[in-house]
């Protein structure tokens, strides 16, 4: 919580080393600040002024993609907007971090936060590898398989296809 430019609204002490600190809020850090450019794993909340919806998801957007993304908005149509246009590991509404208490739904990032997903199924196919096996015999293949392909062998893929 140093040197972040910022006004800090709510807390900001609390002991790191015994980990006990105080829930944070911080008004308008400078965007270059470590507070802005690091993962943020504690109690910590930034607030970034935007003038509109706009500007926030291009805020966000010139960024590395975050694991979680919080909208808070009583229009759906603002939260859908969001969602749709912030490229995020979850996007949540009008509420922090209970995704993750969601077993089912996919817990995961993408790009910097990290790929694929866990929890129930995503987890599963995560933790898989699709392996592709393609066995063929030995013998020839036909020479119709092949371009170029003679007037019989395009009349019969006209048939097929």
């Amino acid at each position: 919580l140093k040197d972040h430019g910022g006004t800090v609204l709510q807390g900001g002490s609390g002991d790191v080393a015994g980990r006990a600190v105080d829930v944070t809020v911080v008004d308008s850090p400078d965007l270059d600040s470590p507070l802005m450019t690091e993962e943020i794993f504690g109690p910590v909340l930034p607030i970034v002024t935007t003038p509109s919806l706009d500007a926030a998801i291009e805020h966000i957007n010139t960024r590395p993609k975050p694991l979680a993304a919080y909208v808070f908005s009583e229009s759906a149509t603002t939260r859908r907007t969001f969602r749709d246009r912030v490229p995020a590991g979850a996007v949540v509404g009008n509420a922090v971090a209970v995704h993750v208490l969601a077993p089912e739904l996919p817990f995961g990032g993408v790009g910097n936060s990290g790929m694929g997903a866990y929890h129930g199924e995503w987890g599963f196919q995560t933790f898989s590898h699709r392996k592709a096996n393609l066995d063929r015999p030995t013998r020839p293949d036909p020479r119709f398989v092949y371009p170029p392909y003679g007037p019989l062998t395009r009349k019969l893929l006209r048939k097929v296809f």
